[in-house]
């Protein structure tokens, strides 16, 4: 864009001196173990001075640990995790620190032996099971020894991962949870319901879990589904809220922490979401971001949650919705000089931004990625249709005068112009310190993108094509990689202090 046009919209002019804050990033805990039993005691010892109660389950069987976490929380009681054949030393310690004096068992002896019984009955501890010939079979059990409740959720008896992201919610209510398989309505379960004389379910899972057939069959049946188990917890998290001032973060695929994630997410009645190993899947972060979630205690270690996700939630980027609007495109090539198309250099850093901000956490809405034409207003209406909570768009200067060169932001004072100042004075010095280039200052202009876009909106002019000093600076590739990683830096610092 040249400068000569710009300076016919400049409203005002004011530069703003850039004053270094102190950052606050969201607060992350972990919960962790050398394995899985060590996770589930440590978990318990979180939530638990002490428990008199216990509710122990195989921790190789998942279908046993389905129905556990309403089950436990009516006894007041954790979730621990045992070896089959033997007392595992962690459960045995933890016992003792919990002052247990009696477990439950949850499956038959194929998930937890009699060997297992002995040894906790010769460590003083009052012993009862309950089972099923199936894991259909042991959900009803379960559910036959909880207080009656006008509500159940059924889930597939596969999909452990949908049970888990219900469990807390449906232990605050009381309500069991069953089990079908894809096939049709379980008989085990069909009995349980007509029994305890149950007047509505909450199906979790798609169609593909739990058919139409069986959800018709079901009493006032509701369905929470999503394209995977992420986006269900998601969704249940959006229709049956929880606290969300320390959220709880687990593995999608690791059954066992997220049992014990579930238990004691339950206790404290908070929400329990579930990530990806190495990264927090876009469905969580719309969650985190809609609700403004800003506490996490992840339960598992490493090998089940990286440091790159411990990372993400301590961003205050995570789950906030950024438009990025690379300016230009097509049969509009911006401003043109010493070999350089302004559409092209605005799209390559765009992309580069793009690739660092959802790395941190953010949940990107780009106008174009490839060489594409949008008019002013269509870029503005995609913003707002995002739902975006901030707008940047990119651009290259121009002037005739060819000694012209720096890099500048601009603002627009029509819409939240003091949170659109405060992004400026975030992303200005660190677009500079990434470039070298000229300090031309925080500016406000009434470029269209900016004084139209309601949620704060900067305009980014990271150099004059025309000035051989700029030029040669835009055409290198590692130079534009530091310009999207500081625009990135100065967007986090924004969204810390906002």
């Amino acid at each position: 864009m040249r400068f000569d046009i710009k300076c016919m919209l400049l409203i005002a002019v004011s530069l703003c001196l850039y004053t270094p804050s102190v950052f606050a990033q969201h607060t992350v805990s972990r919960v962790e173990g050398s394995n899985r039993y060590e996770v589930a005691v440590n978990t318990a010892k979180r939530g638990w001075q002490e428990a008199p109660a216990v509710v122990l389950v195989g921790g190789d069987a998942y279908a046993d640990a389905l129905s556990a976490v309403p089950y436990a929380y009516q006894q007041g009681a954790p979730v621990l995790l045992t070896n089959a054949g033997s007392l595992s030393g962690a459960v045995k310690t933890g016992l003792q620190q919990l002052k247990t004096k009696r477990v439950t068992i949850l499956g038959g002896t194929a998930s937890i032996s009699e060997k297992v019984v002995k040894q906790l009955k010769a460590l003083n501890l009052s012993v009862s099971r309950i089972q099923g010939k199936n894991r259909y079979e042991l959900a009803a059990n379960v559910a036959k020894h909880m207080k009656s409740a006008s509500a159940a959720v059924v889930v597939n008896g596969s999909a452990y991962a949908d049970a888990v992201a219900i469990a807390p919610y449906a232990a605050k209510q009381g309500y069991p949870i069953l089990l079908t398989d894809a096939k049709g309505l379980r008989e085990e379960t069909a009995n349980l319901l007509k029994n305890k004389a149950v007047k509505r379910t909450i199906v979790i899972g798609g169609e593909a879990s739990i058919n139409k057939t069986a959800f018709q069959k079901l009493p006032s049946p509701v369905r929470i589904s999503g394209a995977n188990r992420y986006e269900v917890a998601a969704q249940i998290a959006k229709t049956y809220p929880m606290k969300t001032s320390q959220t709880f973060m687990s593995h999608g695929y690791a059954y066992a922490d997220a049992a014990a994630a579930a238990s004691i997410a339950a206790k404290q009645g908070q929400t329990l979401l579930l990530t990806d190993a190495q990264t927090v899947p876009d469905a969580i972060r719309k969650v985190i971001g809609a609700k403004q979630m800003s506490a996490f205690s992840v339960v598992g270690g490493t090998s089940t949650i990286q440091s790159n996700v411990i990372t993400q939630l301590k961003n205050a980027v995570l789950g906030e919705t950024i438009f990025i609007d690379p300016g230009h495109g097509a049969q509009d090539a911006g401003a043109v000089g010493n070999g350089l198309l302004e559409k092209n250099i605005n799209l390559e850093v765009a992309l580069k931004l793009r690739s660092r901000l959802h790395q941190a956490g953010a949940l990107i809405v780009m106008s174009r990625t490839s060489d594409t034409f949008d008019s002013l207003q269509t870029r503005v209406s995609k913003g707002a249709q995002a739902s975006a909570d901030i707008f940047i768009s990119i651009h290259a200067n121009a002037n005739d005068n060819s000694g012209a060169n720096g890099t500048e932001t601009y603002y627009d004072t029509t819409y939240a112009a003091a949170h659109s100042v405060k992004l400026a004075q975030q992303v200005q010095p660190r677009m500079v310190s990434a470039l070298g280039t000229k300090d031309r200052g925080v500016k406000t202009a009434g470029f269209y993108v900016i004084k139209y876009s309601r949620m704060p909106s900067i305009l980014l002019e990271t150099g004059f094509v025309t000035s051989p000093i700029d030029a040669s600076i835009l055409k290198s590739t590692a130079a534009k990689d530091r310009l999207a990683s500081g625009i990135a830096t100065g967007v986090s610092n924004y969204f810390d202090v906002k």
